[in-house]
């Protein structure tokens, strides 16, 4: 396995996916470092969810999921 040379944060992931961030938050709730899900800390207890290209695609899948139970579309993808 290559080693992880660069994260997207949850933001720039929801804009990648054209949904909501709060929806990304809801389910990466569920993922763990090895689906590609990573914590950033930053300076005045500054944190965020940032993830992997896998775990991109993580999120791809259980939105598509989360769609296809529901009948609605979680994203404009």
């Amino acid at each position: 396995m290559a080693a992880i040379s660069h994260v997207f944060t949850i933001g720039y992931v929801a804009q990648m996916l054209e949904c909501d961030e709060d929806l990304l938050w809801d389910l990466s709730d569920e993922l763990e470092p090895e689906d590609g899900a990573l914590w950033v800390y930053d300076i005045n207890n500054g944190e965020t969810r940032a993830f992997t290209l896998a775990g991109i695609e993580t999120l791809r899948e259980m939105i598509k999921d989360q769609s296809d139970r529901t009948g609605s579309n979680l994203s404009g993808a």
